[in-house]
């Protein structure tokens, strides 16, 4: 919405209001003029529906909304509203068959945007966030593959999504033309033929593009520029088809490819790069260079212009701006002086075009945003990381509490930023848990949510051992957690029964309800570890490998003094110690609960997963089963591991060489778990590199559990 939305209706808008209520039944006479009608009545097809079903447009329903009446008559909002009442007669009717229910069903968004964060490497010359690991760089060239994207988008549209935002630092060389630039434009696709160690910020910092893999580069698709602004139109253009609105967002400064490429030793956020020499016209990575200003500036205005289905765009106050002359107020001066005025001068051409702003809360605050925003014409709103790094870890974040209340005497509204950097590899569900998290918004301060990774690329998988050909999109394999995070956005009251429903419909030799509950179980697992070792950003670990960039394996010793998340009512295992040594009570759940929960959960996990495992031949089931399996031994081994550091924290405060011995037996009952977890994956999935957290491997995760036990053999008493 505008920052300073103005009370009353304007007399356009009150005409359309009352025309709406003289003609709010429109009958659509052709609905193949609609894409997104055609490709609802195409799932509704494929269905085997036989009835014939009426189609009409009726604005007091709402966007998105619909209502299906004896299964021959759909009325709905607004295009969207039918696409998604035909998916929903198509998907009862695929379920139930003769019994399913479509007397009268209702439908609206709980939520009304719905979207997934994708971080896109464009180039090795255009980066994402961090590309050193082999999810961006075994998907740049899948990134310009358009079979990809139309899989991709529909998939979206069923899941109900409603809305892609593509995250890039600088995206402009790789997708717009400059009369006045014409240099910077790029051709053709490359890749860096680099290899990353794993080694934090190895290629210089994220986001920017190091002197290094400049100099190591080479071409792996030809195409001009002109082919790639034609190849972006037709994706956006068939996001536009299945209701998805297209938003970019980039961090800043970051002028890849256009400025000089950095030096590999320029880590430090928010200084200047160390003898910067200008680049193409005289560009550089300096805010106060008026060249600078100038470029991005065009380049923002042609990128809008160019892409007339660019929903919206945001910005990060990011982490290369100056810290050292007033950062609050020049980023957004600066902010405001490139995107803001480069959107403006392309709405000149345009003036009907509607630009919607997404600005992240990020190394900015809120008075410096407002105070150079007010003017910004079309609608406004923050991006702010939800639930930190940690998606998978507490339905209930108190991270936005403040930004809520900040916002809400002005009316305006936030994107939450949903970021999973906990689960890459194995395929989670759990729908109380999502359902939930929903539940736990604040709606009046909701402008809606993206839900995707920092550190991690959706494009296609790579690490399965016996993979499907070709092999599956990401969106594909991790179907059910997808599908997730869009159908009950769309509507939290999805009960049991549709999911159990759903799993019954794509592994019928199963008992869908015991894989229903089993897969549920498995999927409490690192939420729940997550909750007791929390760490907030995504380069502090990865807790399918208790592995991180800068301290490396996460052992014993940091989990007995590692704190729990924040409102999570768990006790630290020193404040548990410290409790029962001095017979203190405190509230809260026990770390030794915590421990008892998760070889409950594994355990109950693995008994049935086994057994459904035993009998199916289907090796997508087959796949997922062993997921589960694997997420049991993983509970287990976190399981120990945190018994292991509760005896090693009453050891170090009593010197009872009985707790030193209990910390050794825990310590290795927690390696065993680990070898039958690294045993079970290795078999399956190949190791990667994460750019966030480093390598990825069981076999390392292995060894620095069996140094956890030789550890606690050599611990000694504080």
């Amino acid at each position: 919405m505008p920052l300073y939305p103005n009370p009353t209706p304007s007399f356009k808008g009150a005409l359309a209001g009352l025309l709406s209520l003289l003609f709010a039944i429109v009958t659509i006479a052709s609905p193949e003029d609609s894409e997104l009608v055609q490709f609802g009545l195409k799932q509704l097809n494929q269905s085997k529906y036989s009835n014939s079903v009426s189609l009409r447009i009726d604005p007091t329903l709402g966007p998105q909304a619909y209502h299906i009446q004896n299964g021959s008559l759909l009325s709905a909002g607004d295009e969207r509203g039918l696409m998604y009442g035909l998916f929903e007669i198509a998907e009862r009717h695929s379920l139930y068959g003769s019994n399913a229910d479509l007397k009268d069903v209702h439908g609206s968004p709980y939520i009304s945007q719905r979207g997934i964060k994708f971080n896109i490497p464009l180039d090795a010359r255009t980066p994402s966030y961090d590309d050193t690991g082999d999810a961006a760089q075994r998907n740049i060239v899948e990134m310009w593959n358009m079979s990809f994207w139309i899989q991709f988008l529909d998939q979206m549209a069923l899941d109900r999504y409603n809305m892609l935002s593509l995250w890039n630092p600088h995206p402009f060389p790789s997708m717009v033309k400059l009369e006045k630039y014409p240099e910077v434009q790029l051709d053709d696709i490359y890749v860096t033929t680099l290899t990353p160690n794993g080694r934090e910020n190895e290629w210089g910092e994220p986001q920017l593009v190091s002197a290094s893999v400049a100099a190591n580069i080479k071409k792996v698709k030809t195409l001009s520029i002109d082919e790639k602004i034609s190849f972006w139109q037709q994706v956006m253009r068939h996001a536009k088809n299945r209701g998805i609105d297209i938003y970019w967002i980039t961090w800043n400064i970051c002028l890849n490819s256009v400025a000089e490429p950095v030096p590999d030793y320029y880590r430090t956020y928010g200084t200047k790069v160390p003898d910067e020499k200008p680049g193409k016209y005289g560009i550089t990575h300096d805010m106060y260079d008026q060249d600078t200003r100038d470029y991005l500036r065009a380049a923002v205005k042609s990128f809008i212009s160019t892409y007339p289905d660019i929903k919206g765009i945001g910005v990060t106050a990011g982490e290369h701006f100056p810290h050292n002359k007033g950062p609050k107020v020049d980023r957004e001066e600066w902010l405001w002086d490139t995107y803001g005025r480069g959107i403006l001068e392309a709405k000149e051409s345009d003036p009907e075009r509607e630009v919607r702003f997404i600005h992240r809360v990020w190394n900015t605050d809120f008075s410096s945003i407002m105070n150079s925003w007010e003017s910004y014409p079309d609608d406004f709103e923050f991006s702010f990381k939800f639930a930190k790094a940690r998606l998978y870890s507490s339905p209930k974040m108190p991270f936005a509490d403040d930004l809520i209340e900040a916002m809400k005497p002005l009316g305006l509204k936030s994107w939450w930023n949903l970021r999973n950097d906990d689960i890459f590899v194995h395929r989670w569900g759990n729908p109380d848990y999502v359902r939930d998290f929903f539940k736990h918004f604040d709606l009046e301060a909701t402008a809606g949510y993206h839900m995707g990774s920092d550190g991690y690329v959706w494009g296609r998988e790579f690490v399965t051992k016996k993979a499907k050909s070709p092999r599956e999109l990401e969106i594909h394999k991790h179907w059910y957690t997808f599908m997730l995070w869009g159908r009950l956005g769309y509507n939290p009251d999805l009960g049991d029964d549709y999911f159990i429903a759903r799993l019954q419909d794509r592994f019928p030799e199963a008992n869908s309800a015991q894989l229903y509950e089993t897969w549920q179980n498995a999927s409490k697992i690192i939420p729940l570890v997550n909750q007791f070792y929390w760490r907030n950003w995504d380069h502090m670990w990865s807790p399918e490998n208790s592995q991180s960039h800068v301290e490396g394996y996460h052992g014993i010793e940091l989990f007995a003094d590692n704190k729990p998340m924040q409102g999570s009512g768990i006790q630290s295992i020193r404040d548990y110690v410290d409790a029962m040594l001095s017979e203190k009570k405190r509230s809260g759940t026990t770390p030794t609960e915590v421990s008892r929960e998760l070889l409950k959960l594994s355990e109950e996990t693995r008994a049935v997963a086994t057994i459904l495992l035993s009998v199916s031949e289907n090796d997508d089931l087959r796949s997922l089963l062993n997921d589960c399996i694997g997420m049991s031994y993983l509970g287990e081994y976190y399981a120990h591991k945190i018994r292991a550091a509760i005896a090693l924290a009453t050891f170090q405060a009593t010197s009872h060489e009985a707790d030193k011995a209990e910390a050794i037996k825990q310590a290795q009952l927690s390696y065993d778990a680990c070898t039958k977890y690294a045993d079970h994956s290795q078999a399956r999935y190949h190791p990667q590199m994460l750019a966030r957290t480093g390598l990825f491997d069981w076999s390392a995760m292995l060894n620095n559990a069996r140094k956890d036990v030789a550890n606690m053999k050599a611990a000694q008493a504080q």
